[in-house]
């Protein structure tokens, strides 16, 4: 078992509780750690034999693209998309964090992590 991490991604989306968020936008980062069974494609040097993350982030990419309210359903929606995209997923855990959000003080960023497990 292994894992792949994709760190930082980072979108500008339009989600958020507030019509001001949902019209302006704002900031994210997505952080995916994915566990997945890789022995095939470290004998075999072959992408097919493993998860490709170029399209785990389009998978995400377009998960942010679709207004949420709360970070909660976006983190549900990613891991949606990507277990049904991806069935050699074992595990994965999403963190997506709102960047500078409008809470009424500074404050960096707030994170929902959720995770998941397959059997």
């Amino acid at each position: 078992m292994a894992k792949i991490l994709l760190e930082g991604m980072e979108f500008y989306a339009y989600h958020g509780c507030f019509k001001e968020e949902q019209v302006i936008g704002n900031r994210f980062l997505v952080d995916l750690e994915i566990d997945v069974d890789t022995s095939i494609a470290e004998a075999s040097d072959r992408l097919q034999d493993t998860v490709n993350y170029q399209a785990v982030y389009e998978r995400i990419r377009e998960a942010m693209g679709n207004k949420s309210h709360l970070l909660e359903h976006l983190a549900r929606r990613i891991l949606d998309a990507l277990r049904e995209a991806f069935p050699g997923i074992r595990k994965m855990k999403v963190k997506v964090s709102k960047m500078n959000p409008p809470l009424g003080g500074s404050m960096r960023c707030v994170s929902m992590e959720m995770e998941d497990r397959f059997s």
